[in-house]
């Protein structure tokens, strides 16, 4: 097996996103087949507040399967992209045996086992949180009462499909990236094609190092513009959500925003000081000092981060105009949806002290990487 059932507890991401996207998910399905059985007992005068708590599901739902989906994805392939770098003399070997290109990637099916284990924990945890949702969703007495009812399709559609989906995920992408020969896998040579303007003006060395390191790792430039848009648009989501939801949905999209934008943001962090760190290595020796390495490697990529701050600001106010002006539009006493500054003011104060803190970590731990350890790797 070329991935060991230890590697699949390193994907801490990919379990805590498909927790959050099945807790949230098997929630409110369940509750709209729940409401759904009681739609003849529901009295003409509630019909508008059953069809907006129906519409609340399928937005929620949608909204959150799909964007926790697709992080999901992002964060599988990250990792594997990663993976294979890191035991490309291994996988060279395995090559050279004669294992063909299919039969390696097949070992990595085994990924799918964290989002087994990541939809299971977000079902059994979403059962423990339905009573209190239901309770919630019916404060003011306008629907009958009914409670929680076990549906076991569910556990098909929501533990079993995306594990099985996940693992045909992972053997393709892994797949396409060992296309590589086995002699460049067992020379651990990652060929990065740079374009280089013949107008371009030769600059400092610390620049020019921020800019090839950004050239040279693209996929964690975007993964880092990628937590930052997380955190923007879930807080601000859940901030702006507090008069049109309960105050119970509200804090659970905070809760997940935050997890999902400080976990995919360590992950993204860590990985630029694993990929980076014989270059900084090589700046320690030729004298410059960890606040320079620091820069010259993490400088580059705050632009992109604030461009994900900004792009996660202008996310959450296009799907929140679209949920209460277009379908919520014929919904008594909803008031349309304007931009809010102070959210937006406050989860950017909150975002510059949590990445600022978070490279400074880092920056830290370059002061005590061991020069001998890393270059003899």
């Amino acid at each position: 097996m070329v991935v060991s059932i230890r590697d699949i507890f390193k994907l801490i991401g990919v379990i805590l996103v498909c927790f959050c996207a099945v807790f949230v998910c098997a929630i409110f399905i369940n509750y709209g087949i729940d409401l759904k059985a009681v739609e003849s007992e529901i009295a003409e005068t509630s019909r508008t507040y059953y069809d907006a708590s129906m519409l609340t599901c399928k937005a929620v739902c949608g909204v959150s399967g799909a964007v926790l989906a697709l992080t999901s994805v992002v964060l599988l392939c990250f990792y594997i992209s990663h993976y294979i770098e890191s035991h490309s003399r291994d996988l060279g070997i395995l090559k050279a045996m004669g294992y063909s290109r299919i039969k390696i990637a097949s070992g990595f099916a085994v990924f799918g086992l964290s989002v087994l284990l990541g939809t299971s924990l977000g079902y059994a945890g979403s059962h423990l949180m339905m009573p209190k949702i239901y309770e919630v969703q019916n404060k003011d007495g306008l629907l009958p009462d009914f409670g929680v009812r076990f549906h076991p399709e569910l556990i098909f559609f929501v533990i079993v499909i995306p594990a099985v989906v996940f693992a045909g995920i992972a053997v393709a992408y892994s797949y396409k990236k060992l296309k590589k020969p086995a002699m460049d896998l067992l020379r651990e040579r990652n060929i990065t094609k740079i374009k280089i303007s013949k107008n371009e003006k030769e600059m400092p060395f610390l620049n020019e190092m921020r800019r090839n390191t950004l050239r040279q790792k693209k996929s964690l430039v975007f993964f880092i513009a990628f937590a930052i848009f997380c955190f923007s648009a879930m807080i601000q989501m859940a901030a702006s959500m507090d008069e049109y939801a309960s105050r119970v949905m509200s804090s659970m999209i905070l809760i997940i925003g935050v997890i999902l934008a400080y976990v995919i943001l360590f992950i993204a962090t860590s990985s630029v000081i694993r990929g980076n760190a014989k270059s900084i290595m090589m700046m320690k020796v030729m004298g410059y000092d960890a606040k320079e390495c620091a820069n010259a490697v993490f400088g580059g990529y705050r632009l992109w981060a604030l461009l994900g701050f900004f792009a996660g600001t202008l996310y959450q106010y296009g799907i929140l105009k679209v949920m209460v002006d277009v379908v919520f539009k014929d919904m008594d006493n909803v008031e349309p949806y304007r931009f809010k500054p102070v959210p937006m003011l406050i989860s950017l104060a909150v975002y510059v002290i949590s990445y600022e803190a978070t490279m400074y970590f880092y920056r830290k731990r370059v002061d005590k990487m061991p020069v001998k350890q890393i270059m003899i790797e």
